[in-house]
């Protein structure tokens, strides 16, 4: 089960998170080459004077951008490879890393954007695509989405890391006892979600203000251009937390434990980090993606408007605010039922296999291991589903206004569960991490305070490492399928038929 565990960790949050990074990236880029293109249609409409030459500076900006964060990011990993020097703390060594990628990040796409669109008449880029501040418009754009991002690993390393004190209060509230760790806990997770939503909406409406819709597919594509860089972070959590189970399964010296539970410490904080960036960025790349959905319907030259007074709207936002909840649901039943599995196979083997807790035996570990990942791709079908089905369901019935509304509810209700759910379950595993450190007086491993905080991580694993990473998959898939269906259902539908019959 242990070794279970160990590539549970390097599925997860490497390949796990990778794919949910990539996913956004490219959601990112391609929202930002369909806003571009519709705005040249919508220029095109209302005559503002738009020209082929800047839809393809549009259409090349995010592509140069984005190779030219994937060079800052090489550079900043060399910079912390390359010191000589590095301090005790790894947590501020890798910081350094994302700071440094993020900076540099920042000071070539200023490069990019003024080569690019220096020249152009700023009064017709004001006019066609909303550039408040000419030629360096999608650059301010973009370095808004850096500052974002950057902010919301901030407040993330704030609410899960042991340095500080809201994990540190949930780890001294262990010795109450489980019930009021978990609340404790809850309650975290609930007050962390303020903060980064506040960080996102100041971005969404600043980078509007400075490059119009353009600008908030900008910011999203900013956030993820150093993705280099957090991923490289992140990746540092599973090895040191496969380190700790080898040390222990090895029966090393327990200095060396007490090493490998430190680097872990910090490892669940790049954790932690890595999931808001990745929440943060698939919110921005949801919100592009339904701007590009609003453009696919409504005729060239109209504003976009989804009046959520209108019925049919607000309809959709309440049903869109409620799936979810209903798929995170899904996912930690489908967590419980693999773990009974697993506990289940642990219990076999101990009870027809002797001599495996003395070391005389060897356990069927590829055993363990199939039950986790058939377990997984078993129960993600159902879960999956609903983020493909209902979109397109609803559309054929009650047309795009509603899966407009979907779409909103769906996005805003995501990203408050999963950054509840990522801290409160970093702050739950840091916070048992901290009492076997010794940071609580008298408690331990094996004191009832531990065991208490160990009940706190074992419900925040599922949290932290399944909704919360699914969560952003959920609404981007939900946007890109409505997205693609979009012109489909938005000529025919039952409403809409239902609608003309009674004309």
């Amino acid at each position: 089960a242990t070794i279970a565990d160990n590539v549970g960790d390097n599925v997860g949050d490497v390949a796990g998170l990778g794919s949910d990074l990539l996913e956004s990236y490219v959601g990112a880029i391609s929202s930002g080459i369909i806003l571009a293109y519709h705005m040249f249609l919508q220029s095109g409409a209302l005559g503002t004077g738009m020209t082929e030459t800047m839809l393809q500076k549009c259409i090349l900006f995010p592509l140069v951008f984005v190779s030219l964060g994937l060079l800052a990011c090489c550079i900043g990993i060399g910079w912390l490879l390359a010191k000589r020097h590095l301090s005790e703390n790894p947590r501020l060594e890798l910081n350094g890393a994302t700071y440094v990628a993020a900076l540099l990040t920042i000071i070539l796409g200023f490069l990019a954007s003024w080569f690019l669109f220096k020249g152009e008449d700023a009064a017709v880029l004001k006019a066609s695509l909303g550039f408040a501040a000419g030629s360096i418009s999608p650059w301010i754009a973009s370095t808004i989405g850096v500052v974002a991002g950057v902010v919301i690993g901030m407040l993330a390393e704030y609410y899960t890391s042991a340095d500080y004190r809201p994990t540190r209060i949930l780890a001294n509230t262990a010795t109450e006892g489980a019930a009021l760790t978990i609340t404790q806990g809850l309650a975290l997770g609930m007050r962390s979600c303020m903060a980064p939503c506040v960080v996102l909406g100041a971005g969404i409406v600043t980078s509007y203000a400075v490059s119009g819709m353009y600008g908030v597919s900008m910011a999203a594509m900013g956030m993820l251009s150093f993705v280099t860089a957090t991923v490289s972070v992140d990746t540092y959590g599973p090895i040191s937390d496969n380190a700790g189970g080898i040390a222990e399964m090895s029966e090393l010296d327990p200095e060396v434990r007490k090493i490998t539970d430190t680097l872990d410490s910090v490892g669940n904080t790049t954790a932690a980090i890595g999931k808001g960036f990745a929440i943060g960025s698939g919110a921005l790349a949801a919100l592009a993606l339904m701007i590009s959905y609003l453009y696919s319907f409504n005729e060239v030259g109209t504003d976009l408007i989804l009046n959520l007074m209108e019925p049919m709207v607000l309809a959709g936002a309440i049903a869109g605010g409620a799936l979810p909840f209903l798929f995170s649901g899904m996912l930690i039943e489908a967590v419980a039922k693999a773990a009974r599995k697993m506990v289940d196979e642990v219990r076999r083997q101990f009870r027809e296999i002797p001599g495996i807790l003395e070391g005389k035996a060897k356990p069927d570990y590829k055993t363990c291991i199939s039950i986790s990942y058939k377990g997984a791709i078993d129960e993600m079908k159902a879960p999956s589903l609903l983020a493909i089905v209902v979109p397109v369901a609803t559309g054929f019935l009650f047309g795009p206004s509603f899966v407009g509304g979907l779409i909103i509810g769906s996005t805003l209700a995501a990203i408050m569960i999963a950054i509840f759910c990522g801290n409160a379950g970093g702050a739950w595993d840091n916070g048992k991490k901290y009492i076997e450190a010794g940071g609580v007086a008298g408690a331990g491993k094996g004191t009832p305070t531990h065991s208490a905080a160990v009940v706190g991580d074992t419900v925040g694993d599922p949290l932290k490492d399944t909704v919360g990473p699914c969560l952003d998959i959920f609404i981007k898939i939900m946007s890109t399928v409505s997205l693609v269906a979009s012109p489909v259902f938005a000529q025919y539908n039952l409403v809409g038929w239902i609608q003309s019959l009674l004309k």
